[in-house]
């Protein structure tokens, strides 16, 4: 089944199918992670905003659950320079960077021998990127969920990045929902495809059950482009499912804090009891009560693809299928 879709970045990243599970912040678990490398693909981590404990936990779980390759993301905007060491000195090997110039850790992850992925929104980014060190950019679309770097689509973009940094491998991001999006971007010249919205109905997410059903039932025109939920990421276009705080917001002329309409109401409350304010970037997680309609709702236009909620490894599986299916009669 896989050989129509292996490519040079499978060899490399040692996988068997070009599947990459997008860091999905707070929904990715290690056994989320884990069971994508099972299946083939590349699990990922997204530790920026946990402590350097907490990262080797993570990163341990993931290796008590699987022998696979798997990589772990960090935002350059945030202070991740003691997690960046965590994650070199456990031995990670796959280190994906985002929202910040990537020559600042570009050395520290070569000197340990660990490869450097760095996500872009556009040619001249990913030029940049290049010229800094980076060994794999991974172009984000525009359509692509939770927070979205450039205005490009994804169609447009990714041959762009694959003409201005060949030979370096390009991994597509942004509107991949299903095996047909996996291999227009592998027609387009990319070497992997990188998909969010599809694994936060995965099983093993953490995902709050509402939260699941909201994706499950939203049409591609439901995931906007916005910058509401700014709390903790101050001034960072990102994508989510419109609701109720989206809507008030708008019509309130879409003000700046601290004049937004319930700024300070407490809209949902964790399993240890912390309040979550209005505009916050924190999604439902399990275990949380409240109005969790109003928190922010990542998801990336491909949302509309998302039928099911199944395993991690049934996800690659499924896509890799239809994939080949597609490719297999041309290669």
């Amino acid at each position: 089944m896989t050989s129509a879709l292996r490519t040079g970045l499978c060899g490399r990243f040692g996988i068997e199918v070009p599947i990459v599970q997008a860091p999905i912040g707070s929904a990715v678990t290690p056994a989320l992670a884990a069971a994508v490398s099972r299946a083939g693909g590349l699990g990922m981590l997204a530790l920026t905003w946990v402590t350097g404990q907490e990262a080797t936990g993570q990163i341990r779980r993931v290796r008590e659950m699987t022998g696979r390759p798997f990589g772990v993301n960090l935002v350059l905007d945030f202070p991740i320079d003691n997690l960046l060491g965590v994650c070199l000195d456990q031995g990670v090997s796959i280190i994906s960077t985002f929202w910040g110039d990537p020559s600042q850790v570009a050395r520290q992850v070569h000197a340990a021998g660990a490869l450097h992925l760095h996500s872009v929104g556009s040619a001249d980014e990913a030029r940049r990127a290049v010229d800094a060190g980076v060994d794999v950019i991974v172009a984000q679309g525009w359509e692509a969920g939770g927070h979205v770097r450039g205005e490009i689509t994804t169609m447009a973009l990714v041959p762009a990045v694959v003409d201005a940094v060949d030979p370096i491998p390009v991994i597509a991001a942004g509107g991949i929902g299903d095996g047909r999006g996996l291999a227009a971007v592998l027609t387009l010249g990319a070497q992997a495809g990188w998909l969010g919205t599809r694994f936060l109905v995965a099983e093993e997410a953490a995902t709050h059950q509402e939260y699941r059903q909201i994706v499950l039932d939203a049409e591609p025109q439901h995931a906007v482009l916005t910058r509401c939920f700014d709390g903790g990421w101050p001034d960072a276009p990102h994508r989510a499912i419109r609701n109720s705080t989206i809507n008030a917001w708008q019509a309130a002329g879409s003000p700046p804090s601290p004049q937004r309409p319930g700024e300070a109401t407490v809209v949902a409350t964790t399993s240890q009891g912390r309040p979550q304010l209005r505009y916050a970037d924190t999604i439902p997680l399990p275990g949380m009560t409240g109005d969790l309609e109003a928190m922010a709702l990542y998801a990336g236009q491909s949302v509309g693809l998302v039928h099911s909620l199944d395993p991690a490894e049934e996800i690659v599986h499924t896509i890799a299928s239809q994939a080949t299916s597609i490719l297999a009669p041309a290669r």
